[in-house]
């Protein structure tokens, strides 16, 4: 796939001297979804096969805009946090203590209301909201809390790696970004905070990241992934997709 070929609303982007991935998505106009698993309950497993998956199931004048892993999981697959598909719950919200970045507290949620609307709080302000989402994922740690980064990221820490996370911006539109170089905490933040105008972004997983731009894999780490998140892109009549210019 060129760059020409790329759906509307995505780009490269070099930030602090890291390439990196950018899709902004409206959520007024294309669908977001959150996929785990199989009408039959067999665990997908990984973005290629959750990518399959969605575009062997789209309607005419549907089709796949991008799909990317959207949480951590565990050794059996199964969701380290929250996880809500179509409604129904699969994972709790985990509010627990422990190690790694998805304890890396706070961390967050990242949910697609029934209006498909979409947006990303810390857990325990998702707790507190009472939402009920038709789709929801947990990760962590949150990046950007109203505007301002984490607060236990270093400016540009050591532990560096390809990266990718959700934001959401103040106009509703909800940016996916992964980059292609590896990239620390801090320098992740400022980029969804700098470049792509976020308000509140949420850190979805590090060295296993993947992402499908129409299908065709753009970026593959060979690994497994639990929930991914996906875009589905719902054709105009004059033929395009209506995805907004980052």
């Amino acid at each position: 796939m060129t760059r020409n070929d790329w759906p509307d609303g995505c780009t490269e982007r070099v930030f602090e001297e890291a390439r990196a991935i950018l899709c902004v998505v409206d959520p007024s106009v294309d669908a977001l979804r959150l996929v785990y698993r199989t009408a039959d309950d067999r665990v997908l497993g990984t973005v290629p096969e959750a990518s399959e998956h969605v575009r062997s199931g789209l309607a005419s004048g549907e089709s796949l805009l991008l799909a990317m892993n959207a949480g951590m999981y565990h050794s059996d697959m199964t969701p380290v946090g929250l996880y809500v598909e179509a409604g129904t719950e699969l994972a709790p919200l985990n509010r627990d203590n422990g190690f790694g970045n998805f304890f890396l507290k706070p961390n967050g949620v990242f949910f697609v209301r029934e209006d498909g609307s979409a947006g990303v709080l810390e857990t325990d302000a998702y707790a507190q909201a009472g939402i009920t989402p038709a789709f929801a994922t947990q990760s962590g740690p949150m990046l950007l809390i109203d505007g301002a980064i984490h607060p236990r990221f270093l400016p540009d820490g050591t532990s560096k790696f390809i990266r990718n996370g959700v934001g959401v911006r103040a106009d509703g539109k909800v940016v996916f970004i992964i980059t292609r170089d590896k990239v620390s905490l801090g320098s992740f933040a400022r980029l969804f905070r700098d470049a792509a105008g976020c308000e509140n972004a949420l850190f979805f997983d590090g060295a296993v990241s993947s992402l499908a731009l129409g299908g065709e894999m753009m970026i593959d780490s060979g690994e497994p992934a639990g929930p991914v998140a996906v875009v589905i892109a719902r054709s105009k009549a004059d033929g395009s997709s209506g995805q907004p210019e980052i």
